[in-house]
């Protein structure tokens, strides 16, 4: 269905949205409802022939409204799917009729002009409901929508699946629990093909449209407005009447502010108590952030003090656990200068085994004059050791939702001072040597800090997709962004989909290491391009006002949809993953364990960011954001809030994985291409062997036509090749355990020749390195073709996870020729690596 959730993850300075776009707009207050009219009653309508072209205008005032928006679109919207409550219908195409955008899209209000089709072409609605069958009546609202896909129609990813729109429309649709996704005013725009059609007059006591205890209303033919905001309806029949859309209260801008800080912070405080999306899942306490904060925000109201406001809002929110919770900096950017601008020209990393060390210096730095090698041990800092020293450190990229992303941040920050500390005291030792004390002046450099960035050496500007083919043959795909311009983003997507597959490509490497993320639905839908049938990714929950709760509706599935299958990329997937893979992109990530799609490499996990974000401005015209949506699997589990998506490969960290990567190497690269031309399951040791066969089950998998390891292998042999003796490899990948031959063929001209070359062959079969008795197996003599054949063959089922090793070894004790040819004494060996994931 569609509620039309302009759904957007984002990171960094915008970090991550929910546009609630089931918008809880309350109907105009000060409207008396009168009794609704009867059939046939007299209606209130408005003079004219009927609307020919259709005016209004679309103000906003969500700060995430026009974000990767490339295509703005103003449609005369089928309501097929309200009127039956068809959250799957989808609207015909020829049923669209675009509008004209008169306006700047990107500065609100903008305008439209609709230009209203003689005869429409949409769905027919008997609205009626008298039992009896009639003509019915075709009923549209004015929606925006954005166009990703396709040609300038709107198709079903467009659609966001499906259903009618719920923001942003000439319709106001609620969003509360009690009644999700009910029209409750607005204009509709009514096509009647004759005189003789009916429609409703009010809403009907169960306050829902469309019901059998409607009110109705004759219609005159041809094209009527229906003002739903009036009791009973009025009919305008203007021959230019102006409908403005909506914008849901739900996802207006909360703007507090004409407020003083005080009361700012008592209404953020109060947002936060609602409609924070993980209080429980965090255990934060409201009451004790507001004992602990509501002074500094009366004492910066006393003073009257901006500086002191910023800072309090500052703290606040960096006690909260969050990664998508932040704020604009900007007011207090001179306090993250003062507070970075001292260096020693030392940058702290820290091994996998937990060893933190120098791993970069800054030439003719204190540090370098002082002795301290790249790769030297750091034991202490100003007389703390240092990993207590470096777990109190409170970074100014805070607040993190993953601990693991967080101790990243305070290492880099435990190095930084302002200058007015004069000095620090360091103890190290270096490669080889002995501890060492030294107290270091602390000066202005920014070398070591700028090294330990997250997107250190990335380019300022790049496209929000870009690709090649690496020299390995494997594809290579980086995503920036889902926050960019979509149909760029799409567009070159595809395009590097359908060069991977006219080309072969044997494997695709993902990298998501550098993505703040956007749009979590465009971000679902490029991940369905590595799927063939749709998928459920999750759901999520969000504060309900009517129940006071966080509402998950029971009817919506987030799903991705697949392309047509030519843009279908079915080979092997690895994803490569890190700190600065945040929201949307850790939700595409995550799309991608679906079904063990993808390996995940990487030697950290993604942010931890599994919210959508809502903005709203504090006094000082200050941008803050809080994560208002709770995002959950497709079974009601919390999942990437917190831990992220951890790699399934970890890349070490060491003190030379550290030095390559200074020198220019990308070591996560590097393991994604060795992951990938590996099968899944490689390197993995199984639980178990798989089962061997009774001779009964072996006999009836033989005869069900079972296939032969070769069959599964990558590699073929010509006949040639396999009449010397050697060793032969053969790579078997699994997608799932099935039930395999394993066994050994031999074929001659007569049986004779069979028995005799068998008296000089010994066979001879292992499973990882256990030799398997040739009772275990069953021996067959059977006619093929012209020849006759002994087949030594079992069945093979039930493969655990990993990676598995056969051998079949064939000895020619003598020369041998099964009447067809000679084949050389020697020995000739099969070796399998089956792989299962």
């Amino acid at each position: 269905m569609n509620n039309k959730r302009l759904v957007l993850f984002t990171g960094v300075v915008i970090l991550s949205l929910m546009i609630s776009a089931c918008g809880g707009v309350k109907p105009v207050e000060g409207t008396d409802k009168p009794a609704a009219t009867e059939p046939g009653a007299e209606l209130v309508m408005e003079d004219g022939t009927g609307p020919t072209v259709v005016t209004g205008k679309v103000e906003y005032t969500n700060l995430f409204f026009t974000m990767g928006v490339a295509e703005p679109v103003i449609i005369l919207e089928d309501q097929g799917g309200f009127v039956t409550r068809d959250r799957d219908f989808l609207m015909p195409l020829e049923s669209q009729t675009l509008a004209q955008i008169t306006s700047d899209f990107y500065t609100s209000p903008f305008t439209y002009s609709l230009t209203l089709p003689s005869e429409p072409k949409g769905t027919l609605n008997d609205v009626d409901h008298d039992g009896a069958k009639d003509t019915g009546v075709m009923i549209f609202a004015v929606a925006y929508w954005t166009n990703t896909w396709g040609d300038p129609y709107l198709e079903q990813r467009d659609l966001y699946g499906g259903g009618w729109s719920s923001a942003y429309a000439s319709t106001r649709v609620s969003d509360q629990s009690d009644n999700y996704l009910e029209v409750f005013g607005g204009q509709y725009l009514v096509f009647a093909p004759d005189g003789n059609q009916q429609f409703p007059s009010d809403f009907g006591g169960d306050e829902k449209l469309f019901t059998d205890d409607d009110p109705l209303m004759d219609l005159p033919a041809g094209w009527s407005v229906i003002d739903m905001d009036q009791s009973p309806f009025i009919i305008d029949r203007s021959e230019s009447p102006t409908l403005d859309l909506y914008e849901p209260e739900e996802s207006s801008l909360d703007d507090f502010t004409q407020m003083s800080y005080t009361e700012a912070f008592d209404a953020m405080l109060d947002k936060f108590r609602r409609e924070y999306a993980f209080t429980e899942f965090k255990d934060i306490d409201w009451d004790e952030r507001e004992s602990e904060f509501r002074p500094r925000f009366e004492e910066a109201e006393k003073a009257k003090d901006a500086h002191l406001f910023a800072l309090a809002l500052r703290d606040f929110l960096w006690s909260i656990p969050d990664t998508h919770v932040g704020m604009d900096t900007t007011a207090i950017n001179e306090d993250f200068a003062a507070d970075t601008a001292g260096g020693i020209g030392l940058a702290l990393g820290e091994t996998s085994d937990g060893m933190i060390f120098a791993r970069y210096v800054t030439p003719n730095s204190p540090a370098d004059n002082a002795g301290i090698d790249f790769g030297a041990e750091i034991v202490s800092l100003d007389g703390t050791p240092v990993d207590e020293f470096v777990s109190v450190v409170v970074p100014w990229s805070s607040p993190f939702s993953n601990p693991e992303i967080k101790r990243l941040q305070q290492l880099r920050y435990a190095t930084r001072f302002r200058l007015e500390k004069g000095e620090v005291e360091i103890t190290f030792v270096n490669p080889g040597g002995t501890g060492k004390t030294a107290t270091l002046a602390v000066v202005s450099e920014r070398d070591s800090f700028s090294v330990t960035s997250f997107a250190y050496g990335q380019p300022l500007v790049s496209l929000p997709v870009e690709f090649e083919i690496l020299p390995g043959g494997y594809g290579y795909i980086k995503i920036s962004s889902f926050s960019d311009n979509a149909i760029l983003t799409i567009q070159a997507w595809e395009y590097a989909m359908q060069t991977f597959n006219e080309n072969e490509i044997p494997g695709v490497i993902i990298d998501m290491r550098q993505n703040g993320g956007g749009s979590g639905w465009l971000a679902d839908q490029m991940a369905a391009y590595f799927f063939s049938e749709e998928i459920k990714t999750g759901t999520g929950a969000s504060y309900d006002e009517a129940s006071g709760e966080f509402f998950t509706d029971p009817e919506y599935e987030a799903l991705m949809y697949p392309p047509r299958e030519a843009l279908q990329y079915k080979g092997p997937v690895v994803v490569m993953v890190g700190p600065n893979c945040v929201s949307a992109c850790e939700f595409f990530s995550y799309d991608m364990t679906i079904d063990d799609r993808a390996i995940i490499v990487g030697q950290y996990p993604t942010s931890g960011g599994g919210g959508g974000v809502e903005a709203f401005l504090m006094p000082e015209d200050t941008y803050v954001q809080l994560t208002v949506s709770r995002q959950m699997d497709a079974d009601g589990n919390i999942h990437i809030e917190g831990g992220g998506v951890a790699p399934d490969v970890r890349v070490p960290v060491t003190i030379e994985s550290v030095q390559r990567e200074l020198a220019g190497e990308d070591v996560i690269l590097e393991a994604a291409v060795k992951v990938i031309s590996q099968p899944k399951g490689a390197g993995v040791t199984p639980s178990a062997p798989p089962k061997i066969a009774s001779q009964a089950e072996a006999e009836n998998a033989f005869s069900s036509a079972a296939a032969f390891l070769e069959d599964k292998a990558r590699e073929q042999y010509s006949p040639e090749e396999v009449s010397q003796p050697g060793v032969f490899t053969y790579t078997v990948p699994l997608a799932k355990s099935e039930t395999l031959i394993w066994g050994y063929f031999w074929c001659t001209t007569t049986q004779e020749i069979l028995d005799q070359n068998f008296s000089q062959i010994e066979v001879n079969f292992e499973l990882n390195g256990e030799a398997v008795p040739l009772d275990k197996f069953v021996i067959a003599d059977l006619p093929s073709g012209a020849t006759q054949c002994r087949v030594i063959y079992t069945a093979l089922s039930d493969w655990k996870s990993g990676e598995h090793h056969l051998a079949t070894s064939a000895t020619f004790k003598t020369p041998i020729n099964d009447g067809m040819g000679d084949y050389p004494a020697g020995n000739y060996v099969s070796e399998y690596s089956v792989f299962v994931p």
